[in-house]
């Protein structure tokens, strides 16, 4: 169920950084956040 809820708000995320919404608003530093957040199940994997 966690991962269900990280992977919603992932992609919400990201659509929200392609279309520019988050650059509009300085919120940009969220994609380093999700990258951070991502980073150690990739070391582990």
């Amino acid at each position: 169920m966690l991962f269900a809820l990280f992977y919603i708000v992932a992609i919400a995320i990201l659509v929200l950084h392609f279309t520019g919404f988050l650059a509009r608003r300085n919120l940009e530093w969220l994609v380093l956040v999700l990258a951070a957040a991502v980073f150690p199940a990739v070391i582990y994997l």
